[in-house]
């Protein structure tokens, strides 16, 4: 007869019940944001937690494309998540931002070390865009339907940093990867409702990919 868990996250016979890994990530600062938003609020959503049966792990990436190119990848393998979730900010948002798609090129910007790709693109040879396949719409409609915070859905990451490492990922594995932009925190939330509003995306996004 199979026992039953118990809500302690071990089994009658005490062994440990098997947790998903999500991993987020958030930037550091760059130009005018001394302090980056993203970070502020995914070292809240950290605290808040996603449940006792999810492994939350939480990096900060530097805003420099050598960085990503090789951090992001180490951090798949490392953590083998079953979702990743890039947060940025965005100087012209006013809520959350789902990002559904992201470019493999246009990288003309300089980082925070005044360099570029000299190609101007993200991964050689891969196509011009790709798009999660989590369905961010339907995520949408549920954050708006939960009358607590609002969202809405975009297919142009910006072609900085934020795109650049959304489109890494997604060239890893675009079934388990999402990127939120939020705003800057003097657009009417606070760094802890905006790690509210992310929490609840993140956990409508587990559902989804569990579907």
């Amino acid at each position: 007869m199979e026992k039953k868990k118990t809500n302690s996250g071990l089994s009658k016979i005490g062994m440990p019940t098997t947790k998903r890994t999500v991993l987020v990530t958030g930037f550091g600062p760059f130009g005018v944001h001394k302090v980056n938003a993203s970070w502020v609020v995914v070292q809240h959503v950290a605290k808040l937690g996603l449940g006792d049966d999810v492994c939350l792990i939480v990096k900060e990436v530097p805003v420099a494309y050598k960085s990503v190119k090789t951090d992001i990848p180490l951090l798949w393998s490392e953590f083998n998540p079953v979702l990743v979730i890039h947060v940025g900010v965005s100087g012209i948002a006013n809520t959350l931002t789902l990002e559904q798609i992201a470019h493999n090129d246009g990288y003309f910007l300089d980082d925070i070390n005044d360099y570029h790709p000299e190609n101007n693109k993200c991964v050689e040879g891969a196509e011009d865009t790709i798009s999660s396949e989590i369905n961010m719409q339907l995520i949408c409609d549920a954050v708006n339907n939960s009358d607590k915070f609002t969202a809405v859905v975009s297919e142009d990451a910006g072609r900085y940093l934020c795109d650049y490492s959304y489109f890494t990922s997604l060239y890893i594995d675009r079934t388990r990867c999402a990127f939120i932009h939020v705003p800057t925190l003097d657009k009417g939330y606070t760094s802890e409702e905006l790690a509210q509003g992310v929490k609840m995306a993140i956990l409508l996004m587990l559902e989804q990919i569990s579907s």
